[in-house]
């Protein structure tokens, strides 16, 4: 992309954007906001608001226990299926239950349950902490001879294939990734590190939380065994969403669920004190579903599956390609230095910048600037494209604002000191 960086280059692109008109679609409450924290909580959809007020008033207020034979009961597996389009699954492989973390421990849990005599995960130092403490408690429940191996990137970016295929061996029961890096956002090629986990026999499971919604994803494609996700990043699915979980489909009935419920039941409503497994990826919930949040999920996968995955990356990779254009004209050489791949096919949707002060400068772009990213310790400035509402114009103007903050000192107005959300 040649890259100008005048606002009215910004213009030219917005009013090129094929996919502008999904920008209304959404609650744009203040207009002047330029919000770029969609990589950690997605804006509100319209339909959602809408659904919102016809599920409490009408399907709670008015129908009450009769919603549960209205739609209610189906809902885990009917979001589910339209959740699996935007994974490259079969419908039958996706439900939605839980969180990302209880999600994830199910299957780890299940994965070394169906490796006996294996007894080593393998996980990388990119992966989310959560992810990693999960990991640590379902080893911990499996017994002392099992363990962890974290490999090391040699560059806070990525991990080399080579040094991965390495940790990777007979021994090893599960390799349990995230695909896209949460603090710099490299993407993993999946169906690569999915066929090393497999040629040593070992089980795969991703976390898709910084991918679903930003790009098409081919789990089924790429022969993946077990994935999790959360909703409510570019999914748009609201604050604490529930999440989802993916099993392939000739592994639904040779996985046990380690947190057995009665909607995992085969015959939950029967009450008997024995436990029989559903069939099919019905087994893989616990408890009841949380209705409203689960339901509230629906929007905005909708507004996705239309404008279309494909059109979603190729504007996300032209977004992404332009902040880095302008951090390398206006922001490096005042101090920022680029923490995310250059190249677009190992980037997701959100550029991670790092700066001395960088607590500090974020702190500045939201309390005077008017601009939303988020940070992540020690000096990462997370800036989130959604593509389905992030304008050119946003990108430029909160770049600007960077530069400001730092040319004008702006920043030291502020402590380094943490808050509760950052």
């Amino acid at each position: 992309m040649r890259v100008r960086t005048d606002p009215g280059f910004a213009r030219e692109q917005d009013e090129r954007d094929e996919l502008a008109g999904f920008r209304s679609r959404f609650v744009i409450d203040d207009p002047a906001l330029i919000y770029l924290d969609g990589n950690s909580l997605g804006r509100l959809p319209v339909e959602s608001a809408t659904r919102a007020q016809r599920l409490v008033g009408a399907e709670w207020g008015q129908r009450l226990i009769r919603g549960w034979n209205e739609g209610w009961l189906g809902l885990a597996e009917r979001v589910g299926a339209k959740l699996a389009r935007l994974v490259g699954a079969a419908e039958d492989e996706v439900i939605v239950a839980d969180s990302t973390s209880v999600n994830l421990f199910k299957l780890v849990a299940a994965a070394l349950q169906a490796r006996p005599g294996r007894t080593v995960v393998i996980t990388d130092d990119l992966n989310f902490p959560s992810d990693v403490y999960i990991l640590q408690s379902a080893l911990k429940l499996a017994g002392p001879a099992h363990r962890l191996e974290i490999v090391r990137s040699p560059d806070g970016l990525t991990v080399p294939i080579e040094t991965l295929a390495g940790a990777i061996d007979s021994d090893t029961a599960l390799v349990a990734l995230s695909h896209t890096a949460f603090k710099s956002g490299s993407v993993y090629d999946m169906a690569t590190v999915t066929a090393v986990a497999h040629r040593a026999g070992a089980l795969i499971l991703w976390d898709v939380s910084h991918s679903v919604g930003a790009m098409p994803l081919s789990l089924d494609q790429a022969a993946v065994d077990l994935a999790v996700g959360c909703t409510y990043k570019y999914v748009n699915g609201g604050p604490g969403a529930p999440a989802f979980l993916f099993v392939r489909r000739d592994l639904h009935d040779r996985l046990h669920n380690p947190i057995a419920g009665w909607f995992g039941h085969q015959a939950q409503f029967e009450f008997t004190l024995e436990y029989r497994p559903a069939q099919g990826i019905r087994r893989f919930l616990t408890g009841t579903p949380s209705v409203v949040s689960l339901a509230l999920i629906e929007p905005g996968v909708d507004l996705l599956l239309e404008a279309g995955l494909e059109r979603v990356r190729a504007k996300s990779v032209r977004q992404t390609d332009y902040l880095i254009a302008l951090w390398e004209a206006l922001l490096a050489p005042v101090g920022f230095t680029l923490h995310s791949p250059r190249d677009a096919a190992r980037r997701g949707s959100h550029v991670s910048l790092g700066h001395p002060d960088g607590l500090r400068i974020d702190r500045a772009l939201i309390e005077q600037m008017h601009v939303i990213p988020d940070f992540r310790y020690p000096d990462h400035i997370r800036l989130g494209v959604a593509p389905l509402y992030t304008t050119y114009t946003e990108i430029h103007t909160a770049v600007m604002a960077l530069r400001t903050v730092v040319v004008e000192r702006l920043y030291e107005q502020y402590p380094a000191t943490r808050r509760g959300v950052t």
